[in-house]
């Protein structure tokens, strides 16, 4: 194995890198290792790599650490033999990190409001606060929809692949939440690539042995 990887198979950072993988026939080349990755109680495994506690984090054959997502997406893509790169190396480069940069910008924020609602008892959760992080969401979809649809719909690059694993964790975590209704174009693009092997097959499913190292297709669910 090339790249082992502490990963939480309910993370959507953890998927950019599994779904990268898979579409560039690299899967094979990483060892999914278990974890216990939280907000709270980190887990001291990851710590003496990562110090801050999350996934995914990497560990390349030598032991160094390698993180975070974008970090591991970039190399995991390098390990490809073919020049079908998801980070184009020409004009387009800079258009493609920002766009996954935008995608991790509005997770940080599904994450915070997951916490809030999940994590925080609830006589100390801060409306406020929660739907403040709400409003990113809306407006970096509402940028997605209205500014850089043409740029993640053109190819399945390194900038689409945030995005999708973006609107599938708001499925996963926040279901009751009609993103669709007022972003038409991103609802039909998630529609095609969700058939996508690559989005099938890291598709998050409840597994109670969370602990229990496995193949991608035979995942466990943690919170993340």
């Amino acid at each position: 194995m090339t790249l082992r990887l502490f990963h939480s198979p309910a993370s959507p950072y953890v998927r950019k890198v599994m779904v990268t993988a898979i579409e560039r026939g690299v899967e094979d080349r990483i060892e999914l290792l278990p974890s216990a990755a939280g907000p709270v109680r980190r887990d001291q495994t990851i710590v003496r790599h990562n110090p801050s506690g999350k996934v995914p984090s990497a560990l390349l054959e030598n032991d160094q650490p390698l993180f975070d997502s974008r970090v591991i997406c970039a190399y995991v893509d390098s390990l490809a033999a073919s020049s079908a790169s998801v980070y184009p190396q020409d004009q387009r480069r800079f258009k493609v990190l920002m766009l996954e940069a935008l995608a991790d910008s509005i997770l940080d924020a599904c994450l915070l409001c997951r916490y809030e609602r999940v994590m925080r008892p609830a006589e100390l959760q801060w409306d406020d606060w929660y739907n403040g992080q709400m409003e990113k969401i809306d407006s970096g979809l509402d940028d997605l929809e209205n500014r850089w649809f043409d740029d993640i719909a053109v190819e399945f690059h390194a900038g689409s692949i945030a995005a999708a694993c973006t609107l599938g964790y708001l499925d996963f975590r926040f279901g009751d939440k009609d993103w669709r209704l007022s972003h038409p174009k991103l609802a039909a693009w998630f529609a095609e690539v969700s058939g996508r092997p690559s989005m099938e097959k890291t598709f998050p499913k409840a597994d109670p042995q969370k602990r229990r190292p496995r193949k991608w297709g035979l995942l466990c669910i943690v919170q993340r």
